[in-house]
């Protein structure tokens, strides 16, 4: 792993989502359910912040997609702010590896005591230091 030059901000990937998996909050997302959302607002259309917190946006998610596993993420940490510097010092620490969604229902379904999210408007994905769906982690990028 290795960090870009500073001015492009620190490179991450991985996985938001994964298909199938039920997270700590007894959530389930289905295959595709990001589909349309993504269609609508694109990349560009989903913030990155720093524990769900609003006004903490500490980069740019530059690709998401869908894929066989669940929804990959790429994005850069920039420096622009103290809290976009103090996450990327907890990233490339590997103090902080994990991910988590922001997002509004729009279709689900009841399977047990499951809620399985069918289609959901994603607003952000957050740099978290505890994620309600422990897979979702990430990784600094070459």
């Amino acid at each position: 792993m290795t960090e870009v030059v500073a001015d492009a901000g620190l490179l991450i990937e991985g996985y938001a989502s994964l298909w199938g998996v039920a997270d700590l909050n007894r959530d389930v997302v289905a295959r595709g359910a990001f589909a349309n959302s993504l269609a609508k607002t694109g990349a560009g259309g989903v913030r990155m912040l720093h524990q769900h917190e609003g006004r903490a946006i500490v980069g740019v998610w530059e690709h998401l997609q869908e894929d066989e596993r669940g929804l990959f993420v790429r994005g850069r940490i920039r420096d622009w702010s103290a809290e976009a510097r103090f996450a990327g010092a907890l990233a490339r620490a590997g103090a902080m590896d994990a991910l988590s969604i922001g997002f509004r229902a729009v279709r689900a379904r009841r399977e047990g005591a499951l809620r399985v999210l069918t289609e959901v408007d994603l607003w952000e994905v957050s740099l978290v230091t505890f994620p309600m769906l422990p897979g979702a982690r990430f990784s600094l990028s070459r």
